[in-house]
């Protein structure tokens, strides 16, 4: 089963400031079809303009995964953390038994990125607070998948979880470039879920096609193939 959200059909907030597309329920945007995938919860495209963001505010008892598609952005929080992640990289955040954080592009131009939430599993539900950031260079993602954050600790836990930054979840969020022409297999199981987005390009996925931004849901595909009509970038999270 596959369903493709074109992205002019994802509910959506503009703050000025704040630019945001919302591929599941959200704030003010409810829509009972999409309000989670598997164990994720929220996956957020949001462009934030120079010199603003997120201004300190709590969170507890979920797992937040923010992959920059351009520019950077900078965390504080109340455990003494701070960075700056910058385009194509990714920082994780598990809130736990509750962390406060700001968020903010102190860039002079407009950052992109994916917010992603994802539901910690109920073994893991409070869990102390806890916040790290990785570059993944993109050059090491050509024509494979990289994991980037990863929970998986059983037996079809992927060789590279090791790498990846820790999450409190049954999930892995992966990236890959692919480029156009060329087809990506990933081994998902029909038990598994999975939930896709292109940053950039376009894809194809059994005679679907993809746009840059789209989201794609899946289910119980014992193989996903993708292939890209142009060089693509993707973000994937499989989840239980």
């Amino acid at each position: 089963m596959i369903d493709i959200r074109p992205f002019d059909t994802l509910g959506g907030a503009d703050h000025g400031w704040l630019n945001a597309n919302f591929h599941f329920s959200f704030a003010d945007y409810h829509d009972p079809a999409r309000l989670h995938w598997g164990n994720v919860r929220v996956w957020n495209d949001d462009t934030i303009a120079p010199q603003t963001g997120f201004p300190p505010h709590p969170h507890r008892d979920m797992e937040i995964v923010t992959y920059v598609r351009s520019g950077a952005i900078t965390h504080t929080d109340n455990l003494g953390n701070e960075g700056r992640t910058s385009a194509g990289d990714v920082q994780v955040m598990s809130a736990g038994t509750g962390i406060q954080h700001s968020e903010y592009n102190r860039e002079d131009e407009a950052t992109t990125l994916f917010q992603i939430w994802i539901l910690p599993d109920r073994d893991k539900i409070g869990q102390p607070p806890r916040w790290g950031a990785k570059p993944f260079p993109k050059g090491e993602r050509a024509g494979q998948w990289v994991t980037l954050a990863s929970g998986r600790d059983d037996a079809s836990k992927g060789a590279g979880d090791s790498e990846a930054l820790p999450i409190h979840a049954d999930a892995r969020v992966l990236g890959a470039t692919i480029a156009a022409g060329d087809t990506l297999d990933l081994a998902l199981g029909a038990d598994r879920k999975a939930y896709l987005v292109p940053a950039t390009g376009v894809i194809e996925i059994d005679g679907n096609r993809v746009n840059a931004r789209d989201g794609a849901a899946v289910a119980q595909v014992e193989t996903l193939s993708i292939t890209a009509l142009q060089d693509s970038e993707v973000v994937l999270v499989e989840t239980a």
